[in-house]
């Protein structure tokens, strides 16, 4: 199940560096760091990725009950390392039902958080946290962080963003409503600090919200 790289922003083909040009092309974004082919999630999957990036992985630790890994992507290659990661998680919605999470880390400027909230992007922009208090708080790598909505998103979804560790994070939620799992303070680790523990970590099937 393994293709090709494709544009963070926008899913596209990309145009490996050559002759004319020592950057990853979009058509339609210009230079762009390549977002790898998703493969099924494993415990070795996430390490490759982890083993790779140069931001963080960040994942819901422990896991919620009932809730499992469901994938994981990074856009970068081989000479830059990661500079975007996205978790996929799923399990059963705080009001029943199934959700659906992706924890998105990402360097000013990718867009892999903004395509997958839905938004125009490529950042959620300085204007989330003007003057407005966050709405929710995670614990990320031991630290308070808060999140703020961000508006403009399909109505299927909720989407939160921050900063941790310098970086942008996101948190884009399914349905709408499994949005209240934020509310609770989720704690979140940055799995390249992380330790053996995560070989027990526990898969699910490939979630359809990376590749859709």
């Amino acid at each position: 199940m393994r293709g090709e790289p494709s544009c963070p922003k926008c899913g596209g083909r990309v145009r490996a560096p050559g002759l004319f040009a020592d950057t990853w092309q979009c058509d339609m974004h210009g230079a762009v760091h390549p977002l790898q082919p998703v493969i099924p999630p494993s415990v070795e999957a996430l390490a490759v990725v982890v083993g790779r990036t140069q931001v963080p992985v960040w994942m819901p630790w422990p896991l919620p009950v009932g809730w499992l890994f469901t994938g994981v992507m990074s856009a970068g290659d081989d000479r830059s390392g990661g500079r975007a990661t996205v978790v996929a998680c799923s399990g059963p919605g705080p009001l029943g039902g199934p959700g659906e999470l992706l924890l998105v880390a990402e360097e000013l400027g990718v867009g892999l958080g903004a395509r997958y909230a839905g938004i125009e992007g490529p950042d959620p922009g300085p204007g989330i946290c003007a003057g407005k208090p966050p709405q929710v708080k995670v614990l990320a790598a031991g630290r308070p962080t808060p999140l703020w909505h961000v508006s403009g998103s399909p109505p299927d979804r909720a989407v939160f963003a921050g900063e941790a560790r310098g970086l942008w994070l996101w948190a884009i939620v399914w349905p709408e409503q499994s949005g209240l799992m934020l509310y609770d303070e989720l704690v979140l680790t940055d799995l390249r600090d992380a330790g053996a523990e995560v070989d027990l970590l526990p898969c699910g099937a490939l979630s359809p919200r990376l590749i859709g």
